[in-house]
């Protein structure tokens, strides 16, 4: 089995992704709400990558160009939006399984839109992978409010960041090494102005309480979108890249059972039956994984 050493970067962003999507929970939770959250985790996200821009200097492309970043991020921020809508709403252990969906959708959208060549066992890892993610989800939060809604919203929002993924694999090797993502990043922070008007009050008239949770989030938020978008931008393979992204799925499961205490989540009660769908899930996940690894 031969394992890209770049492969670890979705893996770890796995992490980062369920940590940062607990804490701007949190965060939320605390009265900030999902508009102010959305606004400071695009910000981190922009600021990051500034400082690139400085570096490298303008990209090599034509200003005519810019309509690029400009579409994705537009895309990009809808699909945020939706997603922050769903974990505000419901719970991340519904959402960041049900997530995985994206995995099979970046396959679909990659064919359709002939970015590279899709082998047998990418589709078979991505139908892998969005199997694993039901079986972790099976019977998980039941008890909670608006699991359908919160459904509903992430696979909204799992089409849109396909979509998103796919085309920054289009567009953005004509840019130069990752010279695609501070315009995308920085449209995506000046888009964001426009969800202030829904927020209920002002940008900095948050707690001192709050506040701790509403920076780490963003910054975890802000390093996975950037580990994502780099890895995408420079190695390409997002059906790949996704699959093994997807480990998000077990890692939600994971992080609310054993440390969702920390976080004030309560969704850590589950059955024997569940945690045995769970670890099916679980297995199935690494079977998809490895698939893609061969």
């Amino acid at each position: 089995m031969h394992f890209p050493p770049y492969m670890l970067i979705p893996l770890v962003c796995g992490l980062l992704y369920v940590l940062g999507m607990l804490t701007l929970k949190r965060a939320s939770e605390l009265g900030v709400g999902v508009w102010r959250v959305t606004f400071f985790a695009n910000w981190a996200c922009a600021l990051m990558f500034l400082p690139w821009w400085w570096h490298t200097g303008f990209a090599p492309v034509a200003w005519s160009d810019y309509w690029q970043p400009a579409v994705s991020g537009l895309i990009f921020l809808v699909a945020q939006v939706l997603m922050f809508l769903a974990i505000t709403r419901g719970d991340v252990s519904v959402a960041a399984p049900v997530m995985g969906i994206k995995v099979i959708l970046v396959a679909l959208f990659s064919t359709m839109l002939l970015v590279g060549r899709i082998p047998l066992q990418w589709w078979l890892g991505a139908g892998l992978s969005s199997t694993a993610v039901m079986l972790l989800n099976f019977g998980g939060a039941s008890r909670h409010r608006k699991v359908g809604q919160t459904i509903l919203l992430t696979t909204a929002s799992a089409v849109l960041f396909a979509l998103s993924d796919v085309l920054i694999q289009l567009w953005a090797p004509a840019w130069g090494q990752g010279n695609y993502f501070p315009p995308l990043f920085l449209a995506v922070g000046l888009y964001s102005f426009g969800l202030l008007r829904f927020a209920h009050g002002g940008l900095f008239d948050i707690t001192t309480r709050a506040w701790r949770w509403v920076l780490p989030g963003a910054l975890l938020n802000a390093l996975t979108n950037g580990g994502i978008a780099l890895t995408l931008g420079i190695w390409g393979n997002a059906t790949a890249v996704n699959i093994v992204y997807s480990s998000r799925g077990l890692f939600s499961v994971l992080l609310v059972w054993l440390a969702g205490h920390w976080f004030a989540n309560t969704e850590s009660h589950v059955g024997r039956v569940v945690l045995i769908s769970r670890l099916i899930g679980a297995t199935a996940m690494l079977v998809a994984i490895g698939l893609v690894l061969l």
